[in-house]
């Protein structure tokens, strides 16, 4: 059978449904002899229930030729889109795996105590069920590999002039993907991933954090549990928090909420808990429309639905929380038709809090 196929019958939405959401674009070229000749062509291809979707693609390209785009932002274009597609190619047979994206630097030696934290701790996430998925370089990125095994891991490497290559335990894997550029190595961080770790590195490390943090902050990317690992004794992440609380928080550019999305520690054990806690009952959530819909691994109690109305009213815009099936706009998930669902109108934004609502909800 097609690997891909359990792709296409699972399709997986980091944003929570907004690109379920988006609105449909007809993809007109404005020459309707052009269109039907593109319909044409895609039927005969038979991308199936994508064939709109594929229509639409091949009508921006012909759009990006007719604008007269210079060859260097074609090229740039056409290569991010390859790299875009080989990595959904590479993570679909594996949708159903809970994965965990692992951030550090590259100039960490075997010997450091980092190196080492890095190694039992992506152990422990695999003993627990967690793929990781790495940079595929040296340092923090391959003592995490070694720690998930080859099996239990994908490298997500990027071509530098300097630095980077493919570490030992990756390296000629299927589930090796080689990036061009920054950017697309980042989607596929951020979309393939149901948690995140973060030991100490450099720029790219901070940038890899940072923007997750942006992304989930703005409602643009879904609340994963982010834990931020140092060795034993280690003051890396303190010295970070020390800096997040007097020049972010002080100063009042993001808010006291904002310290919810992510934790810091030196206990492996607690980092894995941190994780694996978060899907204890929660299982996943989707927006449609103005409506929340979160669904949960476990039928919802009569406490949890009345804990939740006295104790997170605050992220409602209106009415209250309440059990429901599976909405009519879900259709595109059938595989989690099954499970309880939890149904508020949430006010967009407050990420941290929310987090403290998942919090609660797993408790029950």
């Amino acid at each position: 059978m097609d690997k891909r196929a359990h792709l296409r019958k699972d399709p997986r939405d980091f944003t929570g449904g907004g690109i379920f959401g988006l609105h449909e674009d007809k993809g007109s070229t404005g020459d309707q002899i052009i269109d039907d000749r593109i319909k044409v062509l895609v039927d005969d291809w038979a991308c199936g229930g994508s064939n709109k979707i594929v229509q639409e693609l091949i009508v921006t390209a012909l759009k990006m030729g007719r604008d007269c785009l210079n060859e260097g932002d074609l090229k740039l274009y056409s290569r991010s889109l390859k790299e875009m597609r080989r990595a959904s190619n590479v993570f679909g047979p594996y949708v159903d795996e809970r994965k965990l994206s692992i951030f550090g630097s590259a100039r960490t030696k075997p010997d450091e105590p980092e190196f080492k934290a890095a190694v039992r701790f992506a152990e422990k996430m695999r003993e627990a069920g967690f793929m990781s998925i790495t940079g595929a370089g040296p340092g923090i990125m391959e003592a995490a590999q070694e720690g998930s095994g080859r099996d239990g891991s994908f490298g997500l490497n990027i071509k530098l002039p300097f630095e980077q290559g493919a570490n030992p335990t990756i390296d000629g894997d299927e589930k090796l993907i080689n990036f061009n550029y920054f950017f697309t190595r980042k989607l596929a961080f951020v979309k393939e991933s149901d948690a995140i770790a973060a030991f100490p590195g450099g720029f790219g490390t901070m940038d890899e954090l940072f923007e997750v943090l942006t992304l989930i902050q703005t409602g643009k990317a879904q609340v994963v549990p982010i834990v931020l690992l140092d060795a034993k004794g280690g003051t890396y992440w303190k010295m970070w928090m020390q800096f997040v609380k007097e020049h972010l928080f002080r100063l009042g550019l993001i808010s006291e909420e904002d310290f919810y999305l992510f934790k810091i520690t030196t206990d492996l054990d607690e980092a894995v808990e941190e994780i694996t806690n978060f899907y204890k009952n929660f299982h996943s959530y989707r927006y449609v429309g103005k409506r929340l819909v979160m669904r949960l691994q476990h039928e919802v109690t009569p406490e949890l639905l009345g804990g939740l109305n006295n104790n997170y009213a605050d992220l409602i815009e209106e009415g209250e929380y309440h059990t429901s099936g599976a909405l009519a706009a879900e259709k595109d998930e059938p595989h989690l038709a099954d499970l309880p669902r939890l149904i508020c109108s949430k006010k967009r934004g407050m990420a941290g809090r929310f987090r403290q609502m998942i919090d609660f909800v797993n408790q029950h």
